[in-house]
């Protein structure tokens, strides 16, 4: 059961381009990993913002211009009773 030195120095050299290889692939796929997430993260943040600019224009918007829009019922209601007030 005798191997040549040859031999051993070709398993451990192979040894080691794996582990090598495990580690770069690994660090690659981390790092495509984290980019989709900032960029999952990024799109969250931006939809957000659009939501909060279309409610801040919803509340600013003159209580004629809300009936006038064909908003909701409870939006003129609140406006007629922003009326009598």
């Amino acid at each position: 059961m005798s191997t040549s030195t040859g031999v051993n120095v070709l398993r451990y050299s192979a040894l080691a381009l794996g582990v090598f290889y495990g580690f770069s692939h690994q660090a690659s796929l981390s790092a495509q990993s984290k980019a989709s997430q900032i960029t999952r993260d990024y799109q969250h943040k931006e939809s957000l913002i659009q939501q909060a600019k279309a409610e801040y224009k919803k509340r600013t918007m003159p209580a004629s211009q809300k009936t006038e829009g064909g908003g909701s019922e409870s939006t003129r209601a609140e406006a007629i009773g922003d009326q009598l007030s």
